[in-house]
């Protein structure tokens, strides 16, 4: 009996070390196609903005949701976009619950309309779809046949349109996505480990997928659509938690084509504190699981792509659930560290299995070309790279119980609340995230557990002494480290 649960156990963990493989030669391939597009000197047709019959009509749509502390910034911010006023709407969809929030925005944009500024605060009974109602109530009276969308704490520059809005000339082009830049990168530990990861994804994945015309997402905010794309592709639903992820598959599988701007940052702000980096996370995560339920099987039946964009695409849709894998290679690792004890004879499965330590350095590898790309490529940026790659690989490790739970209600079809992340209004360090209102109370149930683990993958530490096996050492450290640092930040995150 207990030489075949060592099996199941191995079977097991093999096949999610397998699967974490191909997802590291996939971001290989995803890099290989970065470095070449960086080559070419694309040319594309665009507006003649100097032209006045050129100027096409935009719709600005701002979603908010009781912020308060934001709004004031993020109005201002647009009112100065450089932009002919004539063709030029701004929609306010606000949601908030909070009277003194919709009373100070109502405030500010009837100061802004007396500007003659063409700006409208859009005020619903309900939150019913959440941001997809949201912006799809908006859409029904928007003039612009072009959406802007900008999530409350983004800061787009005065010329953002210029920049983007020239793009659609091309009419096949549904929507033109920027790259979000972070203006506190630097705060915490936390907010430079989420810079980190969101710069990969807006380099080496938008770039190495979109240069190959393979599907890219929408990111919910900073970009633009056309409205008939939004249309054509059936329009914003609220069935999932990422509505951006949704549409934008569905508007590639009718064919049209989605253009990234990785030279174009708009700044925005990140969490500064982890019960939101928290509900950010859930929300992404259990929103690729729900598209991946929904959308794989129209991607793989697909018969206007080609077999590469859908293995890209399928794997793309499969992104939130490596979290799910990687932790069933975390809890059993310890398992598998007396396995290798007990039964000599399977010594051999474990020379194999240890092969996949090159998923570590594929991804190393393919993390500094997108980290050099914004930060630099000298000797220090080098040191202080390894030291962030391995931090953010750490914490990556203790939020995976978190997100696993996310990746399993996605898959499993149950539903929940959309979670706002709450903004803070954090632009340097000395500013503090305490006392915002807005914020969630109540400890995650979670942190018992990663408290838990923590103290387990110490055992895992431990355990290397007396078996004389220190080959899984370094990763039970940083599982150690990765778990400590979630479940002390969200009790200190309460004071």
């Amino acid at each position: 009996m207990g030489l075949i649960i060592a099996y199941i156990i191995i079977g097991i963990y093999s096949t999610a070390l397998l699967l974490i493989f191909f997802y590291s030669l996939a971001q290989l391939n995803l890099l290989v196609n970065y470095l070449g597009n960086k080559k070419i000197n694309e040319v594309a047709p665009k507006y003649n903005l100097l032209d006045a019959k050129e100027i096409p009509f935009v719709t600005i749509q701002l979603p908010i949701y009781n912020e308060e502390y934001v709004v004031e910034r993020l109005l201002e911010n647009i009112s100065k976009m450089e932009y002919p006023k004539s063709k030029l709407e701004i929609q306010v969809l606000d949601d908030s619950t909070d009277k003194l929030s919709v009373e100070e925005t109502a405030g500010r944009i009837k100061a802004l309309q007396e500007t003659g500024l063409d700006i409208q605060h859009i005020r619903r009974e309900n939150r019913s779809g959440y941001k997809a109602g949201a912006l799809k109530e908006g859409l029904k009276i928007a003039k612009g046949d072009f959406i802007a969308i900008f999530d409350a704490d983004f800061l787009p520059d005065y010329d953002w349109l210029k920049k983007t809005v020239i793009y659609f000339k091309d009419q096949e082009i549904g929507v033109v996505q920027t790259r979000w830049g972070h203006i506190n990168r630097d705060y915490s530990t936390l907010t430079k480990i989420q810079a980190f990861a969101l710069d990969a994804h807006f380099t080496l994945e938008q770039v190495g997928r979109n240069s190959k015309g393979h599907f890219i997402n929408f990111n919910g905010t900073a970009g633009i659509w056309r409205k008939e794309c939004i249309l054509d592709a059936g329009n914003w639903e609220g069935d999932t938690l990422t509505e951006d992820l949704d549409l934008s598959y569905r508007a590639q599988l009718k064919n049209w084509k989605f253009k990234y701007l990785e030279d174009v940052e708009t700044p925005a702000e990140l969490p500064v504190v982890i019960s939101a980096a928290r509900s950010q996370q859930f929300r992404w995560n259990k929103g690729g699981a729900e598209n991946f339920k929904k959308t794989v099987w129209n991607v793989i039946a697909a018969k206007n792509i080609s077999l590469k964009t859908k293995f890209h695409g399928v794997l793309h849709l499969l992104n939130s659930s490596m979290f799910l894998f990687v932790f069933i290679v975390a809890i059993l690792s310890i398992p598998m560290l007396y396995i290798k004890n007990m039964y000599g004879h399977l010594g051999w499965i474990f020379e194999v299995t240890s092969f996949f330590i090159l998923s570590t350095v594929i991804l190393f590898i393919c993390y500094w070309f997108t980290y050099k790309s914004i930060q630099g490529s000298s000797f220090d940026k080098f040191v202080d790279y390894i030291k962030l790659f391995f931090t953010f690989f750490s914490v990556a490790l203790g939020f995976s119980l978190h997100n696993t739970v996310a990746v399993l209600e996605g898959h499993m079809g149950k539903r929940s609340e959309f979670v706002r992340t709450p903004k803070f209004n954090i632009n340097n360090l000395t500013d503090s995230w305490k006392g915002n209102k807005y914020l969630v109370k109540k400890i995650s149930p979670n942190m018992i557990l990663e408290f838990g683990l923590m103290i387990y993958f110490l055992f895992g530490m431990y355990s290397a002494i007396p078996l004389n096996d220190f080959g899984l050492f370094p990763f039970h450290f940083m599982l150690f480290l990765g778990f400590g640092f979630v479940a002390l930040k969200s009790l200190s995150a309460k004071a």
